[in-house]
């Protein structure tokens, strides 16, 4: 029997129905870091355990989305274990793609102990990833964390990382290896700012997280900034190896976490920062959330500082109802805990009544939906059903599917229901119904088939 463990401190509550932000609530996420391949956008996260009370963090999640609103959980990419050196503590990391192959930069601490940057490969932004090198791809010998790696439009990749300092490294076109010594930034008060008091090792606010990005014929290092609680900061320059120059507050502290992590990205004609903080129950500086807003920028290549907010409240493009979906792709959730196993891969648990998974802006077209497939299953024996709802909780009634008793999560069940007049554009509920203990249901992927 495969063991789920379940924190309730995850079932997130009624005053977030109608919020996007955090983008994930199946989950414990932290330190974003997109990246955009193709027509979507991958979004890498580290991922604290639940209930931690320390940075317990033993793999990284990945998700993706199309429309910028519904996210869709993949199997996890890699771990600590992907590096045979490692012992553990998968913090912050990037992914890059390169000539059809993808770049993941880690921070993870040595089996013979202090930290260092990894480096591991894949063909698929899925994975799986291997280490090439069998050992670190560098090592300052202090603060060795949080690696960003920006390829320039002359091809020259630049690897960042650190805390409390921060360096470079100018990597090799096989993206394994680099040329050249590791160089310390120079923390200047002009570059990142002055932090008050006598830090000898922190005179500025910069603090960690760096982010290496270009925005026309800007180059930007957002970063995470002092004393803490962490504040997000930004530095401007016309080359990617400075000089720097400050330019300000990007975010204040707020959202009960003390830390706080950058990644910046262009998608479809927009500019949007990913971040995290403590909002989901039982939140903390230990147990994280993810969050996205848009970025404006301002005609001399400045960013308009921004506050945390509910995030993106409209969609990029509509989501198709008549191809199968996975029940992992979402907009939010409530009493949803995610998992995964080899018979259906990433899955959703439905962990009480009334749990519910919102999918927005799914367009049904002028001809609508005839019946609704679903595959879920259960473990108790009769009573719980799975209700598919138009534009709310309490919205139209589409479909009642009964969930058959199948046993356990390596066992489901295709089950089908006709579907009530339904057109356009709307958002989709799925609600668990059954009061029963524990885990009420599991839930794969559903479908609608289109009126003939």
């Amino acid at each position: 029997m495969k063991n789920i463990f379940i924190s309730l401190s995850m079932l997130v509550t009624p005053i977030l129905v109608m919020a996007q932000n955090p983008i994930v609530q199946t989950a414990y996420t932290a330190d974003p870091a997109p990246m955009v391949y193709g027509d979507r956008l991958y979004l890498y996260t580290s991922h604290d355990e639940d209930a931690s009370t320390w940075f317990t963090m033993n793999d990284w999640k990945l998700y993706s989305t199309e429309d910028m609103v519904n996210w869709t959980e993949h199997p996890t990419p890699l771990s600590y274990k992907t590096f045979e050196w490692a012992r553990g503590d998968a913090w912050a990391m990037q992914c890059v793609e390169r000539g059809g192959k993808f770049y993941a930069y880690v921070p993870v601490t040595m089996k013979k102990g202090g930290g260092a940057i990894g480096v591991a490969v894949a063909d698929s932004p899925y994975g799986p990833f291997y280490d090439p090198l069998g050992k670190p791809l560098v090592s300052s010998g202090k603060g060795d964390i949080d690696p960003t790696v920006m390829i320039d439009d002359d091809g020259q990749a630049y690897l960042y990382w650190g805390n409390p300092f921060c360096y470079y490294v100018k990597l090799n076109e096989d993206m394994i290896s680099y040329s050249g010594d590791v160089v310390k930034v120079d923390m200047t008060e002009e570059a990142f700012g002055k932090r008050e008091g006598n830090v000898p090792e922190r005179p500025t606010l910069y603090e960690e997280g760096p982010w290496l990005y270009k925005h026309k014929d800007w180059y930007y290092l957002l970063w995470a900034g002092g004393p803490i609680s962490e504040h997000l900061g930004y530095s401007m320059s016309k080359s990617p190896l400075g000089p720097w120059k400050y330019g300000g507050t990007l975010m204040p502290t707020e959202g009960r976490s003390f830390t706080n992590h950058p990644g910046i990205v262009d998608y479809k004609g927009g500019t949007y920062l990913f971040y995290h903080n403590g909002a989901l129950p039982g939140g903390s500086g230990f147990t994280r959330s993810v969050c996205v807003e848009k970025v404006v920028f301002n005609a001399d290549g400045s960013i308009q500082p921004m506050k945390m907010t509910e995030g993106i409240r409209e969609g990029l493009t509509a989501l198709n109802p008549y191809r199968k979906n996975e029940a992992e792709t979402m907009a939010f959730s409530e009493g949803m805990k995610s998992a995964q196993n080899g018979e259906v891969g990433v899955f959703v648990n439905a962990m009480r009544d009334g749990a519910y998974i919102k999918v927005k802006g799914v367009d049904f077209r002028s001809q609508g939906a005839s019946d609704i497939i679903a595959r879920v299953g259960t473990t108790h024996n009769g009573g719980v059903t799975l209700e598919v709802r138009a534009d709310g909780l309490q919205g139209k009634l589409l479909a009642t599917l009964q969930v058959p008793m199948t046993g356990w999560d390596d066992r489901w069940a295709l089950v089908t229901s006709k579907v009530e007049a339904i057109s356009g554009v709307h958002d989709l509920y799925f609600i668990c119904k059954g009061d029963k203990p524990g885990r009420v249901m599991y839930f794969d992927y559903w479908m609608f088939h289109p009126k003939q």
